[in-house]
């Protein structure tokens, strides 16, 4: 491991400020993903900055739905009772990946940061944009099982790996950031980026802005009785998604007044298109109906030789999500 400094934030606008005069150092926190990273040699920070002191792991009401603090852990989270009552979809998603272990250390803001689980990301012998801007992808022409199908660019096809994501973004949650400028908040659809020509950036914040917390609207509230997340994977536990759906139905008797679907394991980010929800709009939950919303879905879809498998079977996956969900299976 190369060697490093260390300093332990004791107010959110100097973390940020830590950051932003220094591009080699990293915030950590639970760091179940950067440590990782760390050993492997992917990552060479040459200064920490320790979260853990800041007042940011609260979970709490507000007049507008509930408020994660970035620092609360994912277990705390999942297990909160609010969380479970009124937005099960997202403790479905976060109890569904890593371990046990992993989700008492790993932290609600450090999960929207997690970096692609792309075999050549973690390989130095190997090129990749995202590690090595400039230096080439080998998994377009390499073994790209667990490799993107959708918004994927001619420099980048890796996927984003977090399932905690995919609830956020059916649920359709808000990022709240702080930097030099102040204070903003972020629509999630718009935290994550496609690769692009810069798969190196996996998101929108400017280099000097720190995560604070994670709003759940209250409108969510109104999908914690049909839906489902769906994680289709190579082994029952500790596996990346190879496709999940977080399916979320608002319903009148059989009749779906207003639908949430979101895609993991396909894409440089959670995977999410209104115009297909938008189908199921006082329509009949019926296998036709979910069938004409996954092939929007996955509309433009492109498999890049051992991926090709995940068009089809993120088909189905997305009418089995919405199956379950509409009968209140979770």
């Amino acid at each position: 491991m190369n060697s490093f400094s260390y300093t332990r934030a004791q107010a959110v606008e100097t973390a940020a400020r830590e950051v932003s005069t220094n591009h080699t150092a990293k915030f950590i926190a639970g760091g179940t993903n950067l440590l990782d990273l760390m050993k492997e040699n992917v990552e060479r920070p040459t200064r920490l900055v320790d979260l853990t002191r800041l007042p940011l792991n609260q979970i709490e009401d507000t007049d507008k739905g509930l408020r994660l603090g970035a620092l609360a852990t994912n277990a705390n989270t999942a297990y909160d009772e609010r969380v479970e009552e009124r937005y099960p979809l997202l403790s479905k998603a976060i109890l569904a990946g890593a371990s046990a272990q992993l989700r008492n250390m790993a932290t609600d803001g450090g999960n929207l940061f997690q970096r692609t689980r792309c075999y050549y990301f973690y390989d130095l012998a190997t090129p990749c944009n995202k590690r090595e801007p400039g230096s080439g992808c080998s998994a377009i022409t390499g073994y790209n099982r667990v490799c993107g199908i959708l918004g994927t660019s001619e420099s980048c096809i890796a996927t984003h790996p977090s399932d905690m994501c995919v609830a956020l973004a059916a649920l359709k949650a808000t990022v709240n950031v702080t930097g030099a400028t102040g204070e903003r908040t972020v629509e999630f659809a718009d935290f994550h980026r496609l690769p692009g020509n810069e798969p190196e950036r996996d998101n929108n914040l400017k280099p000097d802005e720190i995560v604070t917390s994670i709003d759940l609207p209250a409108d969510g509230e109104r999908f914690a009785k049909n839906f489902t997340y769906l994680k289709l994977r190579d082994r029952a536990s500790y596996a990346f998604a190879l496709v999940s759906v977080a399916a979320a139905l608002d319903m009148d008797g059989d009749t779906i007044k207003e639908a949430r679907v979101a895609l993991g394991g396909v894409a440089h980010k959670p995977w999410r298109k209104p115009e297909a929800e938008d189908l199921l709009k006082g329509q009949a939950a019926t296998k036709v109906n979910f069938e004409r919303v996954a092939a929007s879905l996955l509309e433009g879809a492109k498999g890049y030789g051992s991926n090709t498998f995940k068009i089809e079977l993120a088909k189905r996956a997305i009418v089995r999500a919405l199956t379950m969900a509409a009968n209140g299976q979770h």
